[in-house]
C-alpha cells in the first residue's frame, strides 16, 4: 500500500514537470499531419475550383483538434501497455511525465473545441462525422477491439481512414461515393502498414499481451496477410481511374508507388531480412503520402489520354 502511494506520488510530482513539448507528443503529430493530408485531398477532389479559405483553415483545424484528441486519450489508455513496450515505454503518460487526469483534461480541451470550430464555421455533419472518428479509434478500437482480437486493426482502421470523407464533407456538406473511395484506398492500405510494425515488434506485443496477429498466428501467417492485402490495395487503387474520378498522372503515380509496396511485401514474405518488416512500414507511410499527393496533382493538373 505503502509502496502504491509513493509511486501515485512520484507520478504525480513528475507530471507537474511536464513540458509542452510532452503535451505536443501526446497529439501523435506526424500521425495527424499525415491524416490532414488526406483531409486535405479529400477537400480539393470534392470541389473543381479552389477551397473557400475559412472552409479549409476551420476544417483543417478542427479535424486535426480532434484526431489529436483522439490520440491523448490513446495514450492515456494504453499507458500500461506502452509502458512495456521498447517503442513505446518513453511516451509521456507510460512514463509518468504526464498524469492521465492532465491527459484526459487536455483531450477533452482539444476535442470540445475541434467540435465547435466544426459546427459553428464548417457544418454539423462533419463535426458529427469526426466526433464519430474520434469515438472509433479512442472507443471502440483503443477500448475494446486492441484488446479483443487480431483483426483489430483491420475493422478499427475505419476510423483512421475517414479523415477524405471528412475533408469532402467539409467542403460539399455531403457524403459522396468518390470520397467513400477514399476511404477504402487507406481503409486497405491500414492492414499491411501497421502488420508489418507488428512483425518487427511481435516480441514487444506479445510481452504486453497484446492479440496481434504475428503474436496469435505467427510472423509466418501475417507475412502472408501483408502481401495478399497489398495485392488487394494495388486493385483499390486503380478504382479512382477506373471510375473517372481521376486520370493518367494519378494511374501512373499510383501503379509505381504500388509496385514498390508489392516489392516490399513480397520481399517480406520470402525474402526477408532482419529489417524488412521495418522498412516496408516506412515505406508504406511514404506510399500513403505520395499517392495522396498525386491525386491532387492529378486533380489540378489533368492529363488524359
Amino acid at each position: 500500500m505503502a509502496k502504491s502511494a509513493a509511486y501515485v506520488s512520484n507520478t504525480s510530482r513528475r507530471s507537474t514537470q511536464a513540458s509542452w513539448r510532452d503535451y505536443y507528443e501526446l497529439t501523435k503529430p506526424n500521425v495527424v499531419m499525415l491524416l490532414l493530408l488526406t483531409a486535405l485531398v479529400g477537400m480539393c477532389l470534392a470541389t473543381p475550383t479552389w477551397v473557400d479559405a475559412l472552409t479549409l483553415t476551420a476544417g483543417l483545424v478542427g479535424i486535426g483538434f480532434l484526431s489529436a484528441s483522439a490520440a491523448v486519450i490513446n495514450h492515456a489508455v494504453d499507458h500500461q501497455i506502452d509502458s512495456k513496450m521498447a517503442r513505446t515505454f518513453n511516451r509521456p503518460v507510460a512514463k509518468g511525465k504526464v498524469s492521465i487526469n492532465n491527459a484526459l483534461t487536455f483531450a477533452l480541451v482539444l476535442g470540445v473545441a475541434g467540435f465547435a470550430l466544426l459546427a459553428v464555421l464548417v457544418n454539423m455533419l462533419t463535426a458529427w462525422l469526426t466526433l464519430a472518428s474520434l469515438v472509433g479509434y479512442a472507443g471502440v478500437y483503443t477500448l475494446f477491439l486492441k484488446r479483443a482480437t487480431p483483426q483489430n486493426i483491420v475493422i478499427g482502421g475505419l476510423a483512421g481512414a475517414a479523415p477524405p470523407l471528412l475533408g469532402w464533407t467539409a467542403v460539399t456538406g455531403e457524403i459522396h461515393a468518390h470520397a467513400l473511395l477514399l476511404v477504402l484506398i487507406i481503409f486497405t492500405w491500414t492492414p499491411p502498414h501497421f502488420w508489418a510494425l507488428a512483425i518487427h515488434r511481435e516480441k514487444d506485443y506479445a510481452k504486453a499481451k497484446v492479440p496481434m496477429l504475428p503474436v496469435t498466428h505467427g510472423v509466418n501467417f501475417t507475412k502472408t496477410s501483408v502481401l495478399l492485402y497489398t495485392v488487394l490495395l494495388t486493385l483499390v487503387c486503380l478504382l479512382p481511374y477506373l471510375v473517372g474520378m481521376s486520370d493518367l498522372i494519378y494511374l501512373i503515380g499510383s501503379t509505381l508507388l504500388n509496385i514498390g509496396f508489392l516489392y516490399y511485401a513480397y520481399k517480406l514474405k520470402f525474402l526477408a531480412k532482419e529489417d524488412t518488416a521495418i522498412k516496408t512500414f516506412r515505406y508504406s507511410i511514404v506510399h500513403l503520402m505520395l499517392l495522396f499527393v498525386v491525386l491532387l496533382l492529378d486533380h489540378y493538373l489533368p492529363l488524359s489520354l
